[in-house]
């Protein structure tokens, strides 16, 4: 599962999900991409997932990326636990995903079977998403 090598501090704030995605919005590899359409966390067992479901359903043919990477740590306290004592211990990783972030990209694949394969990755994440697609501008001949 992803998780980062090293970071600087081991626990982060929560932080605040508002705005939309200025980075990291538009089709930047593929000619496919699955897009999010509300903020959210995804775990890093959720990216795992979906990329799998992704890989599997094109029969590992064509090209994927996976353009989030989960980099803030999530604390939890154990269950039944008195309140004060300090923060939880780090539990699992997630990437922080704002309206428009690019999450997959694919190309290589026929435009059907990158519709299907993006449709069983989203019902692995948590947040909603829509399938997007580059529009190749025809060269007119003279």
């Amino acid at each position: 599962m992803l998780a980062p090598k090293k970071v600087k501090h081991r626990k982060m704030m929560k932080g605040r999900r508002r705005g939309t995605a200025w980075r990291g919005a538009t089709l930047a590899f593929g000619d496919y991409g699955l897009q999010a359409i509300e903020a959210g966390w995804v775990s890093a067992r959720e990216i795992e997932a979906a990329r799998v479901a992704l890989t599997r359903a094109v029969k590992r043919g064509g090209r994927i990326w996976v353009r989030v990477f989960p980099d803030k740590p999530l604390t939890k306290k154990p269950a039944e636990t008195r309140m004060g004592k300090g923060k939880g211990a780090p539990e699992m990783w997630v990437a922080v995903v704002k309206p428009g972030r690019m999450l997959f990209e694919m190309e290589g694949v026929e435009a059907a079977d990158a519709q299907r394969a993006l449709q069983l990755a989203a019902a692995k994440l948590s947040v909603a998403t829509q399938p997007r697609e580059r529009h190749h501008l025809g060269v007119a001949s003279a």
